[in-house]
């Protein structure tokens, strides 16, 4: 787009507490944005969450003295007339189906650590958004079919991988899960993060490091690396990176993000993960949390300290994890990748990017199918995003790989065929089920329970 055109931005699923301010934020705090004529839009389907996304876009945007031009709207169509760039990060009800994810698949014996983008949890939270995101995408085509969708929903690779296969519009899926393992490997090596050109590949929330090198110097990090994490103590956050630990010792590469994510893809992972009894605990004597509406705690992992929490909390705790969020006095820069690709397409800005999601064209991670999605670096300018080849993973690591992007494929097909086979056949692949009989059972559970945000699918 040219310098003297008018920007639009529209944000779908602006109404989240965490993810809105978010972006507003990064969008304010970007000095080649403010410098262009821009409208952003605010637009969530929950039409309440709305009004506070707009009280925060205006308090900040009069303490930045910006120029950037805020509007909010529940209507879909609407918002995307004439967009640039759609930014989406979209969830029902989330921790009442989440907490579902979690505790169904482990009900029936499946070794699942966490329910999010991985496991037999992953494929029905992918499920439920999949014909939500195609929404989005369905009505960019009628609407502004040359803008570019930069998805942050969850299940980041099934949801780029159906967006891929089922619709025409451009998609790139962002994460900043590889910042997570650069921050990891910098403590390891007593180090400012900046100073790390640390480079990784593989999927989103799976990523393993081809090289870590000293930015300023270019000197190869691993085997100070592999001697800082042999003289570390084991107990050193250990939720955090155990597992991250016991993988580099075994496949000889550090792999990102964290025990959490990397563990939905592992069989043995609640060996490194001592907080998965605590995510969503409840006593089932007290109830069906499901029925009651009475959703237990999340916790992301031991490293939030939810043991400490008091005997009689004053709030509601829907949740327990770390981070600073963004107020309107004092706008924090989320880290994220969307408003950085923004600046490159639309202000010719140039930047390095950790991490992309995109169809692995050409190859970009040897040894994966080209139609897989997969997670690499990559660069940005005004002429577009180019995402950088990465040489040959080791056997093992593509391995565990290479069943994923099965599974995320069969997923699609189950979707898009509406029949529960394929849906059977990914979960039978998954490293934590055990049971076909049990895998029916699960299967036929998770669609009476979410019944109403599930896709008509049959046997």
């Amino acid at each position: 787009m040219t310098e003297t055109e008018s920007l639009k931005i529209v944000v779908v699923g602006a109404g989240s507490r965490e993810f809105g301010p978010a972006m507003i934020s990064d969008i304010l705090l970007s000095q080649p944005i403010r410098g262009r004529d821009c409208e952003v839009v605010l637009m969530d389907r929950d039409e309440s969450s709305l009004p506070a996304a707009i009280t925060f876009a205006e308090q900040a945007v009069a303490r930045t003295e910006s120029g950037i031009r805020f509007r909010a709207t529940s209507e879909l169509d609407k918002a995307l007339q004439a967009a640039h760039f759609v930014v989406s990060a979209i969830e029902a009800n989330r921790y009442f189906y989440w907490s579902q994810d979690f505790h169904i698949p482990r009900k029936y014996g499946f070794r699942q650590i966490y329910g999010e983008n991985g496991g037999p949890g992953g494929l029905f939270h992918a499920l439920r958004n999949i014909g939500p995101m195609l929404d989005i995408a369905s009505a960019m085509e009628r609407a502004c079919p040359t803008a570019i969708l930069l998805n942050f929903t969850n299940p980041l690779t099934k949801l780029c991988q159906a967006l891929a296969a089922l619709s025409p519009i451009r998609t790139i899926g962002l994460c900043h899960g590889v910042y997570q393992g650069k921050k990891q490997i910098a403590r390891f090596l007593s180090m400012d993060t900046e100073d790390l050109d640390a480079r990784a590949s593989g999927i989103n929330h799976f990523t393993w490091f081809e090289t870590i090198r000293n930015r300023k110097t270019g000197d190869d990090l691993y085997p100070r690396l592999r001697e800082a994490e042999r003289n570390a103590h084991w107990l050193a956050e250990w939720d955090e990176i155990a597992l991250s630990r016991i993988l580099f010792r075994t496949y000889g590469l550090y792999p990102s993000p964290g025990a959490n994510h990397i563990g939905e893809y592992l069989s043995f992972a609640s060996e490194f993960l001592a907080s998965d009894k605590l995510q969503f605990f409840h006593d089932r004597r007290d109830g069906d949390p499901w029925q009651s509406g009475r959703i237990p705690t999340w916790i992301y992992n031991l490293e939030a300290e939810p043991t400490a929490t008091p005997l009689f909390p004053e709030d509601d705790l829907r949740t327990i994890s770390k981070g600073r969020q963004a107020t309107p006095d004092q706008l924090v820069f989320s880290g994220e990748l969307a408003v950085p690709i923004i600046e490159s397409l639309s202000c010719d800005v140039s930047h390095f990017l950790d991490a992309v999601n995109v169809l692995n064209d050409g190859g970009l991670v040897p040894g994966l199918p080209e139609d897989a999605i997969v997670e690499v670096p990559a660069e940005s300018d005004g002429s577009g995003v180019h995402p950088i080849a990465m040489t040959l993973l080791p056997e093992g690591v593509l391995a565990l790989l290479r069943t994923q992007v099965s599974i995320n494929k069969l997923l699609v097909e189950a979707f898009s065929s509406g029949s529960r086979e394929p849906l059977l056949q990914a979960t039978l692949l998954d490293p934590s089920v055990d049971s076909y009989q049990q895998s029916v059972e699960m299967i036929n559970e998770m669609f009476r329970l979410q019944a109403d945000v599930l896709p008509e699918m049959t046997w």
